[in-house]
């Protein structure tokens, strides 16, 4: 990674290009407040997003849209099934001493 300069760094850089530039013998002119850059300062500056984009440069994303909508669902909670209608039965559970710990349906 490159080492990041300093504010203080960038000034020194900046007014020692400014230095070169004048030991080359050219001039900094100072420009009064107020006086634009732009040639035409009586039409509006162009906007941003004034630009339409092609319908057909745009790349469509509805499938991921969707599938990310879903996630945001909550999850219907699993049906229990009824007592009796599953073939799940109720285990004992020991711990290593014999000793018994808890109860677990078990399919």
């Amino acid at each position: 990674m490159k080492p990041v300069k300093s504010k203080k760094e960038q000034r020194q850089e900046l007014e020692a290009q400014i230095r070169d530039y004048q030991d080359r013998g050219g001039t900094v002119y100072e420009v009064p407040r107020g006086i634009s850059g732009r040639e035409d300062t009586n039409t509006p500056l162009p906007h941003v997003f004034d630009k339409k984009a092609d319908p057909d440069t745009r790349t469509p994303v509805n499938e991921v849209i969707a599938a990310i909508e879903e996630r945001k669902k909550p999850k219907a909670p699993p049906k229990r099934p009824r007592h009796g209608a599953s073939k799940s039965r109720k285990k004992i559970i020991y711990d290593e001493f014999g000793e018994p710990l808890r109860w677990e349906w078990v399919d």
